[in-house]
């Protein structure tokens, strides 16, 4: 058995809730702010990735430092940019 790909969507948001210490109604609060987008079942259920668990984390700690859910928002938007561009790089020198 090889190793899961932490994009996989594997939880529900009970279980995303608890092992990420977040109530579900945070989680919803992030969805609807553009923080984390979670998958979807076919039935509409909410799914989240090992990933998703980790952007949360990140979430909660960028709100500890007294950062604003608009802030937060900029920060991801910046950190997602950033990689795509490590990754464009990585793929122009391989």
């Amino acid at each position: 058995m090889g190793e899961r790909d932490s994009s996989t969507p594997l939880y529900g948001i009970a279980v995303a809730a608890q092992l990420s210490g977040v109530p579900e109604a945070s989680l919803r609060l992030f969805e609807a702010k553009g923080l984390v987008a979670p998958a979807r079942s076919d039935g509409g259920t909410r799914r989240y990735s090992d990933d998703d668990l980790e952007r949360i984390r990140r979430v909660t700690g960028l709100r500890v430092e007294g950062i604003n859910i608009v802030g937060i928002r900029r920060v991801l938007d910046l950190e997602d940019e950033n990689a795509g561009l490590r990754d464009e790089l990585a793929d122009d020198r391989g």
